[in-house]
């Protein structure tokens, strides 16, 4: 039955209403209603959409997400190239670029020309067209003349308008633009990865653009990215502004988020004045950017001035200088990460430099220590650029005092005073302290606690922090000595708090063999070669009193994971710590151990599971899977022999099909297992 005339208006009337709002808080950063009541219109618009499916269109604020993901990045061919701009690094080099601009239009030198200036944002170049007020398609910059569609990850961008806002709009519009990652939401993104286990990224541009390549849109819509528009492309049945400033205050009208920073300036003094502005407020920004850009700002002007090559003659991005500077190393001392790397740290003459003070810099590891031949005493550049942590560049050799020395590597962790060993092939060396190493127990234990491992409901990282800070526990044997009374007077710690996790701690004491061998955290012992070693043995002792070459006999067990479990349980207190654990009550089942089929319907197979399975739990397949011989890991690769793909599967199931991988469902999985 169609929808009636009334529920029709309903939901104009509600679209309309939340593109106002998304206005209001997007572009104009000023939001004129609360979350939850934002909330509550999108929610009744989507119960009227999905009470009348015919109403739905493409713009629809409810349309951002894709359900499909896309197989794979379509071509676009730009109607005007996306242009490459030249670049000034200093005063003398902006000047001559103003001289040639004047000359071109036989214009005075000192007179009044006036540029449009904005931040010259660090993100993804894209193109955005839209046909009668409607996006139709997204696109990068590509090679400038043909880019790649990625229209189903910039509808997810909630700064995007899907259709534009007011009204005068031409009836085609391309509008360029940058999407980028706020530091914020970069930040963020990348302690929440962390948490998971997940990728982090190195910097807010290369995450905007992984984002940006996404083939499923609901990846990218989990990302926090943004966009400001700086110009506008192919323009059909419509006009514009003269000057490209009020082209720019169309565009906001239109719904589209410029950048607030912009201004229009006069002449190569207002060009310098905006850049030394900008400059001093860089970290401020809240996102990163190298540089500003000044255009021409009548677009006459530009016009006559034209092209050269791949640039306009008529803009030049004016960038920052690498933020470096001169100072004294005063100490180099090492520091122990969560993993055992120990890292050289260069403690410095306190140098102000990328707008902050610094006194520490990183000197990466031993080798490029070596490599630069940073020594007690030397002058140095150090460099900081945005949130980048400060590094040593290089030493100014003509300034090094007599007697110096080489730095050589500690015998010793400074932490906890156990060998420091350095793996053949790596840059990195490392403490062997393990779980008695003060400095690895925090990571140690929130990875002990995890849910994969020991799954102690209600202890959390910041918790453990607090724990340890208070030297309430130096090993994960003593979260099982912890009472009442020591909880209580943790931060947002109550008495129901303290009781509900004493609970916890005791429901995680019956365990099994490899969640218990998993949660020792023993370098490159995951989940699977931890099931791998119950399975095969069945017994810890067994285990620990195995030497190498027996190891090695396990599935997924090599010559390095073999040593590094045999000088795990090789430490004097990794063994105590484990017979602490037993003596609190941590136990298992032997016939918890799965044990390992080599001739099984699996055997040297590799498998990943993606999506909720119907017949069984992930964790119950996942051991009729190494029971049948099989190996099951976390990521799709060339090297993955099957993908078991259950309802609602993502991006791994994209990847699988375009690596070609065999896909299974859960049927075809129980057949195979049913085999065994």
């Amino acid at each position: 039955m169609p929808a009636s005339v009334a529920t029709r208006k309903a939901v104009e009337s509600l679209r309309e209403q939340i593109r106002r709002h998304n206005f209001q808080y997007h572009v104009l950063d000023d939001p004129d209603v609360p979350d939850a009541e934002y909330d509550r219109l999108v929610w009744k618009l989507e119960v009227l959409e999905a009470e009348n499916p015919e109403l739905i269109t493409s713009d629809s604020p409810t349309q951002r997400v894709g359900a499909v993901p896309v197989s794979e990045f379509g071509s676009v061919q730009h109607a005007i190239p996306m242009l490459s701009l030249d670049n000034a690094f200093n005063e003398e080099e902006l000047r001559g670029f103003h001289r040639r601009v004047t000359e071109r239009l036989e214009l005075d030198l000192d007179g009044d020309l006036s540029y449009a200036a904005e931040p010259k944002l660090d993100g993804v170049a894209v193109s955005l067209l839209y046909q009668d007020g409607r996006l139709m398609r997204g696109a990068t910059r590509g090679d400038g003349a043909t880019g790649e569609n990625i229209t189903h990850n910039v509808r997810t961008i909630d700064a995007v308008p899907l259709s534009l806002y007011g009204q005068g709009f031409p009836s085609m519009l391309e509008v360029r633009g940058e999407v980028y990652m706020p530091r914020d939401g970069f930040h963020a993104f990348n302690e929440q990865a962390t948490k998971k286990g997940d990728k982090t990224f190195v910097n807010p541009r290369n995450a905007a653009a992984g984002s940006l390549r996404q083939l499923d849109p609901r990846l990218t819509a989990e990302r926090p990215l943004d966009i400001y528009v700086y110009s506008v492309g192919q323009v059909v049945g419509g006009s514009l502004p003269d000057c490209h400033s009020e082209i720019l205050d169309q565009l906001q009208e239109w719904g589209f988020r410029v950048c607030p920073e912009r201004k229009r300036v006069d002449g190569i003094d207002g060009c310098l004045a905006f850049y030394e502005d900008i400059g001093t407020r860089r970290v401020s920004l809240g996102y990163d950017i190298d540089g500003v850009v000044y255009k021409v700002d009548r677009l006459a002007y530009q016009r006559k001035l034209g092209l050269v090559s791949r640039a306009p003659r008529w803009a030049i991005a004016h960038k920052f200088p690498a933020e470096e500077e001169l100072t004294v190393v005063r100490d180099i001392e090492f520091q122990v990460g969560r993993t055992g790397a120990v890292t050289p740290v260069a403690r410095l003459e306190p140098v102000f430099v990328g707008g902050v003070t610094v006194s520490n810099a990183t000197l990466h590891n031993m080798d490029e220590l070596h490599r630069k031949d940073v020594r007690i005493g030397d002058t140095v550049i150090v460099r900081r650029a945005g949130d980048v942590i400060p590094e040593v560049v290089k030493v100014v050799a003509d300034r090094r005092p007599k007697r110096t020395r080489i730095v050589k590597v500690p015998a010793n962790c400074p932490v906890c005073g156990s060998e420091v060993v350095r793996e053949e092939d790596e840059a990195v060396v490392r403490c062997a302290g393990g779980l008695f190493c003060v400095a690895q127990r925090e990571e140690a234990l929130k990875h002990f606690v995890s849910r994969r491992a020991m799954d102690i409901d209600g202890l959390g990282g910041k918790l453990i922090e607090q724990l340890v800070a208070m030297d309430r526990i130096t090993s994960p044997a003593d979260l099982f000595s912890l009472d009442k009374d020591q909880l209580i007077v943790m931060e947002r710690m109550g008495e129901k708090s303290a009781d509900n996790l004493l609970d916890s701690i005791e429901k995680s004491k019956q365990t099994t063999l490899s969640r218990f061998l998993y949660g020792l955290g023993i370098r490159e012992v995951g989940e699977a070669t931890a099931g791998s070693l119950a399975g095969h043995y069945g017994k810890l002792t067994a285990i620990v009193e195995a030497d190498e070459e027996s190891l090695q006999a396990v599935p997924d067990v090599g010559p390095i994971v073999a040593t590094r479990i045999h000088q795990f349980f090789g430490k004097k207190y990794n063994l105590e710590v484990i017979q602490r654990l037993i003596d609190s009550g941590v136990s298992w089942s032997e016939s918890d151990s799965v044990p390992v089929s080599r001739d099984g319907a699996l055997a040297g197979k590799s498998i990943v599971l993606t999506g909720a399975l119907s017949g069984m739990t992930r964790n119950e397949a996942k051991d009729r899977i190494q029971a049948a011989g099989g190996k099951v890991t976390g990521s799709v690769s060339r090297k993955t022999d099957f993908l078991v793909a259950g309802d609602k599967a993502g991006s791994k199931l994209t990847r699988a099909q375009n690596l070609g991988v065999e896909v299974l469902d859960e049927h075809e999985l129980q057949n195979l297992l049913a085999d065994q």
